[in-house]
C-alpha cells in the first residue's frame, strides 16, 4: 500500500509503543495506509498491530443511602478518592469485572445494578464505565491497591479529594439520580480530561 504522510495529530498509542509485530516479529513503524485518516504501527509484511483503548469498570457501592469509595495507595493520584474500579480482564462481562475489582479494592460483597454512565478519557486511553452496586455483604477494608474505605452521605462527598474527572462525573451523575437531586448531565457519556 502506498505510504503518504503520517504527520496526523493522532496518537498510533499511548505509554510503551511496541517494536515488534505480534504476528511474525518484524519491527514495526508509524505508518499512513491508503484510505485511513490516521497512522497505525505496520510491519514490512503489511500486518497492522492495533492499539484500541483500555476498558476501566468500577461501581458505587451503596448501602443504606451512603456511597463507598476507596482511597488509592498506588499511582495515579494515591491517597485521593474514588470508586472501586480497574481495568476489565478477558473473559469478563463489564458487570463481572466491575464487581471483581469493587470486591479485590474493598472487600465489600455488591449486587451490581445500573449502570451509572460512561466516560472517556482520549489522552489517557481508556473508556470507564461505572456502574451504581448495592452492598450485600462483606467489610468495607481496603485491598492491595487502597489505604481506607469509607462511606459517605451524598451531602459529604469529599469533591476536593477527587482522584480523577470520571470519579467526579461518576458521583455527580448518581447524585443526580437522588430523590431531590436533578441529574447533572444527559446523556451519560463523557470526554473528560485528566
Amino acid at each position: 500500500m502506498p505510504e503518504r504522510d503520517t504527520t496526523s495529530h493522532h496518537p498510533v498509542s499511548l505509554g510503551e509503543e511496541p517494536r515488534f509485530c505480534p504476528a511474525c516479529g518484524e519491527p514495526v513503524r508509524a505508518k499512513l495506509l491508503e484510505a485511513d485518516h490516521r497512522p497505525r504501527l505496520v510491519c514490512p509484511n503489511d500486518h497492522v498491530t492495533w492499539r484500541n483503548p483500555r476498558m476501566v469498570v468500577g461501581t458505587l457501592p451503596v448501602s443504606d443511602g451512603r456511597v463507598l469509595l476507596a482511597r488509592r495507595a498506588i499511582e495515579p493520584a494515591s491517597g485521593r478518592w474514588s470508586y472501586p474500579g480497574g481495568f476489565l480482564e478477558l473473559g469478563e462481562s463489564t458487570a463481572e469485572g466491575a464487581r471483581r475489582e469493587t470486591e479485590e479494592e474493598t472487600r465489600l460483597l455488591v449486587e451490581v445494578g445500573r449502570l451509572i454512565g460512561v466516560y472517556s478519557r482520549p489522552h489517557a486511553g481508556v473508556v470507564t464505565l461505572i456502574y451504581e452496586a448495592t452492598v450485600v455483604g462483606g467489610e468495607a477494608a481496603p485491598g492491595a491497591e487502597t489505604s481506607e474505605v469509607r462511606a459517605f452521605a451524598p451531602d459529604e462527598l469529599p469533591w476536593g479529594e477527587l482522584a480523577f474527572s470520571t470519579t467526579e462525573s461518576a458521583l455527580r451523575d448518581w447524585v443526580g439520580t437522588l430523590p431531590g437531586h436533578r441529574p447533572q448531565h444527559e446523556p451519560q457519556l463523557y470526554v473528560t480530561g485528566d
